[in-house]
């Protein structure tokens, strides 16, 4: 099994400070950059963070299985949230984040337990781009959620209760109020804005079919549950639909179309048979 990062962070904790002494070692729990400068030279320091196997999309057409995402591993990638006043977290229009991506001298697992890093990337989304993400991640957990066979309803309604419950802070319809309630007045923006209003609409599809599914596999003391299920997915549902139904003008503008007889005119000139003359 893949080791949690708690128990590897105790683990190298312990071992540096019996080496060194307690009062000389100092864990950085986050994944944020280090600024040298500021640390102790009369110090050991170890930074440990939380990574997951990263693979371009070309690369998971031949990883589907379990095994098959797990091995021959060179590449992992761990994300860090910060905003540009320097706190960690803020409001949904302050979000970004840093991908770091990660490239090994050779791939997991191998016959040592640490391999040296031989590449580093960085990317950085926007606040927009951050929200696209993380509804795609909501969709994608509905649509496994209410696809899993056997059925799980405990699964299911958890998941449910995350997308359309009443009390969900910084939820799908906050996003969409930030986000998706005025069109933006820079047209860089246009794509992400419109992507954004794509997730939403198949996100509430997706809810939809996760409610239904979940009608169908309660029992009877859950009724009242389902029915308040029901009523905050179609609250939510009309609260979005403004926002999911307003396009880009600029997005959908119709093609040029060329004259049909300046078409044939141009097609009767440019296959015009040539007369040759013979002197």
């Amino acid at each position: 099994a893949i080791t949690k990062l708690p128990e590897i962070s105790h683990r190298l904790e312990g071992f540096y400070c019996q080496c060194f002494g307690a009062e000389a070692v100092e864990v950085i729990k986050d994944s944020a950059p280090v600024n040298k400068a500021r640390l102790d030279p009369n110090k050991a320091y170890i930074q440990i963070t939380f990574v997951e196997p990263y693979f371009d999309e070309y690369e998971m057409k031949d990883r589907v299985t379990y095994f098959e995402k797990n091995f021959n591993l060179r590449r992992f990638m761990y994300t860090t949230p910060f905003t540009l006043d320097g706190r960690p977290r803020g409001g949904l229009s302050e979000q970004y984040k840093r991908k770091t991506i990660l490239t090994t001298m050779h791939a997991f697992p191998y016959i040592k337990t640490r391999i040296n890093v031989i590449q580093k990337e960085e990317f950085i989304l926007t606040p927009i781009e951050v929200a696209i993400e993380d509804m795609q991640k909501k969709t994608l957990e509905l649509a496994i959620a209410t696809s899993q066979e056997p059925p799980d309803a405990k699964m299911l309604q958890m998941v449910l209760q995350g997308c359309v419950g009443a009390t969900v802070n910084q939820g799908p319809l906050e996003v969409a109020q930030v986000f998706l309630a005025e069109i933006p007045a820079e047209p860089k923006l246009f794509r992400h804005h419109n992507k954004l209003r794509l997730c939403f609409k198949e996100f509430i599809m997706r809810c939809g079919e996760a409610v239904e599914k979940n009608k169908r596999l309660i029992s009877s003391d859950q009724k009242e549950y389902q029915q308040e299920l029901k009523k905050n997915y179609n609250k939510l549902k009309e609260n979005l639909r403004p926002m999911m139904e307003r396009k880009i003008p600029e997005l959908y503008k119709p093609m040029v179309k060329v004259r049909s007889e300046t078409r044939e005119s141009f097609h009767r000139a440019s296959f015009r048979k040539q007369e040759t003359h013979s002197v």
